[in-house]
């Protein structure tokens, strides 16, 4: 009986695992947290990689101004350091699991992703 329920979980575990992301844009993100809290999702926006601000905003004058809460902090701890470094000042697709409680560096921003497991360039530097 418990080698079944194992089984069951296991099965379980592994279609959340392989669930496809959910397109969401960063506006929606923002403004309906609660909606995508604890959901694997695939946004694009700028992102900026540096000590204490590493983020994905709405737009570059975001992150130059200081919007904070026009962007998601992103725990990029579990993703690769070429990924992330490639993914600097650039705009990007980024995939991972969407918290609405964890807001990065001092609670600046309007939530985060964490759990990585897609960043990569989406436009050309210009």
């Amino acid at each position: 009986m418990k080698r079944r329920f194992a089984l069951a979980g296991l099965f379980v575990f592994a279609n959340i695992a392989v669930a496809e992301p959910i397109d969401v844009s960063l506006i929606n993100l923002i403004a309906t947290p609660a909606d995508f809290d604890g959901k694997q999702v695939r946004v694009k926006g700028f992102a900026r990689v540096e000590f204490e601000g590493n983020a994905i905003y709405l737009h570059r004058d975001d992150y130059l101004y200081g919007i904070t809460k026009n962007g998601i902090w992103l725990d990029l701890e579990k993703a690769s350091n070429k990924s992330a470094a490639s993914a600097d000042k650039r705009y990007v697709l980024i995939e991972g699991v969407f918290s609405m409680k964890e807001q990065g560096h001092f609670g600046m921003w309007s939530g985060s992703i964490k759990h990585i497991t897609r960043i990569q360039p989406w436009l050309a530097r210009r």
